[in-house]
């Protein structure tokens, strides 16, 4: 037995709630634009938002409300033999191949996150980790304008002090 609904549908309070935020958004909008407040750019942003937020519970009731035949759901929830011959038969047989091999293909080639790589070089499973390239230290001599001679910089990179020779910084007057 099918439930007969009102002159609003099934899904009443997305409607009520759809107006309450159209009409609270066009309060809060005309406020911000009749009402000599110093914050008058607030209430007019705030008041398209909140219209624009409407849109949402009017989706909610308009995609509720669609009613679709149960002789065209039996066949999407999967009811209804296929027929496996004919055109419409080889057209299904390809696009279920073609959408599996796509679905696969993502899964072979898909790149590995960086947990499932460390958990895996973790338990030595998979390739071997590539060489790290070794660390170059890249130090700068700073010069204040009071001091004519620039501090050196040294660096320690594995145990090894590095001494930068002196640079000189030139800048121009502003």
């Amino acid at each position: 037995m099918e439930q007969v609904y009102g002159g609003l549908g099934r899904c009443v309070c997305c409607f009520w709630l759809a107006v309450a935020f159209d009409i609270v958004g066009l309060l809060v909008l005309l406020i911000g634009v009749f009402v000599n407040v110093f914050f008058y750019d607030l209430l007019i942003y705030a008041g398209a938002i909140v219209i624009f937020l409407s849109l949402i519970w009017w989706v909610f009731w308009y995609s509720g409300n669609i009613e679709v035949p149960p002789a065209e759901l039996e066949d999407d929830v999967g009811l209804l033999k296929k027929d496996k011959s004919g055109l419409s038969g080889v057209v299904r047989r390809f696009s279920s191949r073609l959408s599996s091999g796509i679905r696969n293909s993502f899964r072979r080639n898909g790149p590995r996150s960086s947990a499932r790589t460390s958990r895996a070089q973790r338990l030595g499973v998979g390739a071997p980790a590539a060489p790290q390239e070794a660390q170059v230290a890249v130090a700068m001599a700073t010069m204040t304008p009071q001091e004519d001679t620039p501090h050196t910089a040294v660096s320690s990179v594995a145990s090894c002090d590095v001494e930068m020779p002196q640079t000189i910084t030139e800048t121009s007057p502003t």
